[in-house]
């Protein structure tokens, strides 16, 4: 005999389908609007990545349109005194003017007395996450340490020391005019002969500003020619002064690291 349920269980049943469908149903929502929210965050952090990067780049093409670089031939490069008063009017934390060939550094270089602000700061005291670049607090451009070190971030469109990840390369390290660095300030203007490119972990080691003593300094001086990853054959010794360049290399905490030495300087 063919057996009916009642019409209580039936109802019963019916409802604990109604129960399973609307749970359903509300999870499927929670996770549809979920996803439309990551999708807002990462195109509003997109835009506003765009839209730092761009403000970066109109601030500095209008500095350096004002910017008379004495050059000849590739193989000087200086700010006149007169441009670098100007910058200093603009920003009075303004201690340098840094280029490199062959790369987008091309920047006036600024310090304060940490290296927090200008990592979200432009040259003009805006907040931004592109920053600008900057020397280390630690540093005295006007009597200069051991090494000097100069830091900017590696935006992906070669911002500030994006382009710096070209020094990797075989292209860049074949062509012997990109060896120099240029750094002019408000007294002198210098060139530094690089004589070693490397990646490393995030570490204290290679910024450090001054030495104990030459041993010290030699035993640093071997470990930076050691990581040497270009055909470089500058010679160096404990009494050259150095300039270190550093950004990130990714989001592990690697860097880029350039060093050079000081090869010439004159006063204005």
């Amino acid at each position: 005999m063919k057996k009916y349920m009642s019409f209580e269980d039936f109802y019963k049943k019916s409802q604990e389908g109604s129960h399973k469908t609307n749970k359903r149903k509300i999870l499927r929502s929670f996770i549809a609007l979920i996803s439309l929210g990551a999708l807002c965050f990462s195109l509003l952090t997109i835009f506003k990545w765009q839209k730092d990067n761009y403000q970066i780049r109109q601030m500095n093409k209008k500095i350096a349109k004002n910017i008379t670089v004495n050059s000849k031939d590739n193989e000087t490069f200086s700010v006149s005194k007169d441009n670098f008063s100007n910058l200093l009017a603009q920003n009075k934390d303004t201690v340098a003017y840094i280029h490199m060939n062959n790369t987008n550094v091309n920047y006036s270089v600024v310090q304060t007395t940490d290296n927090k602000f200008y990592l979200n700061h432009a040259f003009d005291g805006s907040k931004n996450d592109a920053g600008w670049v900057f020397m280390d607090y630690r540093n005295n451009i006007d009597d200069l340490d051991d090494n000097t070190i100069i830091y900017g971030h590696a935006r992906l469109d070669g911002t500030m020391f994006g382009s710096l990840k070209n020094v990797l390369t075989s292209y860049w390290q074949d062509n012997k005019d990109n060896y120099i660095i240029y750094l002019s300030t408000l007294k002198e203007n210098m060139i530094f002969q690089i004589f070693s490119i490397y990646t490393t972990k995030n570490e204290s080691y290679y910024i450090m500003p001054n030495f104990h003593n030459n041993t010290e300094k030699k035993k640093w001086i071997k470990t930076m020619k050691q990581r040497n990853i270009a055909p470089f054959d500058a010679e160096v010794d404990v009494n050259d002064k150095f300039l270190t360049l550093s950004t990130c290399q990714n989001n592990h905490g690697g860097r880029i690291v350039i060093q050079a030495k000081l090869i010439e300087s004159q006063d204005r």
